[in-house]
């Protein structure tokens, strides 16, 4: 028979929606369970619903105490995706938060910015874990960050809310301009946009937003769409499965936590600019990020920024701590990564899509500048349930 398994997820969200389906992916290619899907979380606070039938194991996305206290009295294995602080013996899987955060100042500083900020709930440990990565990437780049944390009340009231437009929108007009500004969540970037709005600031070109999670839905539907930072709730949710598997079936887990590193960033309007204040550089960051991956050099680069060799080498180096030819290459590795995450191309065509004329050389390249082959690339993210 097939083993009993409670997934506890409020189904309204859609972290949510992408962990099931996850865990769905894992069970096309494993043995399958008989899966109930508690999509009001009512498992977290009646103890009906764990006593009513015989359940082999639970998954859950809204762990509580009282969850945790139920399913350790009748002995049923319980992995926790919530990312809260971890409880005694439930092994958890979470957002790798920092690499969150170091991945929106890494956005922002390819853009040029010279100006940066933090947003966060100081009260919660995720997003201080965010805040932390965000200024230890802007510290090993030189750079120092603006921060602004409040404590999270719980809950999104429409005063709550309002307080919080009316006290950043302060802030923001006190920032030197252009700033880019990373948020620990969507949520909270949709106040800096309204808050920029009700400042008089335009956005992305005074003030550029980022969020955090890829909510898809309320990025895009936000004025002007939101970037954010992708988390992989598809993976954590896989990897979830294939670990209630393993404790159904008696082994003891090596970690009581695993962290899930997040995809990138999906770039919208928010943050659609360039901080630089230098023609020439602009028009080649432009240029590069918009032909890169046909193979260009960088004497075509020079000539689209109407510049010399030696001047473009000169300013990328101020603005970008970078040569031009590096920016290509960055420019062209982030693309093999993404074929190679998202598809599965032969390293021949992934070559000719990066702009490679020869695949051994982009191996080369990819190598030097990740510390994996692209064939490791892939094999890392196949073992982690990507695919």
């Amino acid at each position: 028979m097939r083993p009993n398994v409670l997934l506890v997820f409020l189904t309204r969200f859609e972290e949510s929606t992408a962990m099931l389906r996850g865990i769905a992916d894992h069970q096309r290619t494993h043995r399958p369970v008989a899966a109930f899907i508690d999509d009001e979380a009512r498992a977290t606070r009646d103890a009906s619903w764990i006593q009513t039938r015989k359940w082999q194991g639970v998954i859950s996305r809204h762990t509580t105490p009282r969850l945790v206290a139920m399913c350790r009295e009748q002995g049923i294995p319980l992995v926790d995706l919530n990312d809260t602080a971890p409880f005694a013996g439930v092994p958890k899987i979470r957002p790798d938060n920092t690499a969150v955060g170091r991945l929106g100042a890494e956005h922002f500083l390819e853009r040029g910015f010279r100006h940066f900020a933090f947003c966060g709930f100081g009260n919660n440990g995720w997003s201080c874990e965010r805040r932390d990565g965000f200024l230890a990437a802007l510290q090993h780049a030189g750079r120092n960050g603006e921060l602004h944390d409040v404590d999270y009340p719980g809950d999104l009231t429409p005063l709550w809310d309002d307080r919080q437009t009316h006290a950043l929108a302060a802030w923001l007009a006190g920032l030197p301009k252009p700033v880019g500004v990373m948020a620990c969540n969507d949520l909270h970037a949709l106040q800096i946009v309204a808050a920029a709005e009700q400042a008089r600031l335009m956005v992305p070109e005074e003030v550029a937003v980022l969020g955090a999670n890829n909510d898809a839905i309320r990025c895009e539907l936000a004025y002007p769409p939101l970037s954010s930072v992708a988390t992989n709730p598809f993976q954590s949710g896989y990897r979830a499965a294939d670990l209630l598997a393993r404790l159904m079936a008696g082994e003891i887990p090596a970690t009581t936590e695993e962290r899930i590193e997040p995809v990138g960033v999906v770039t919208r309007h928010s943050t659609d600019v360039l901080a630089i204040d230098d023609k020439h550089v602009a028009a080649a960051l432009g240029f590069i990020r918009e032909h890169a991956c046909r193979g260009i050099s960088v004497t075509e680069v020079t000539t689209r920024a109407a510049a010399s060799r030696s001047l473009l080498e000169k300013r990328f180096r101020r603005f970008l701590g970078r040569s031009p030819q590096a920016e290509i290459r960055r420019v062209q590795v982030a693309r093999i990564r993404q074929l190679l995450f998202e598809t599965d191309f032969p390293l021949k065509q992934i070559a000719e899509l990066a702009g490679f004329d020869h695949v051994e050389y982009m191996c080369v390249v990819f190598k030097r500048l990740t510390g994996l082959s692209p064939g490791g690339f892939r094999k890392k993210m196949q073992a982690q349930g990507k695919r």
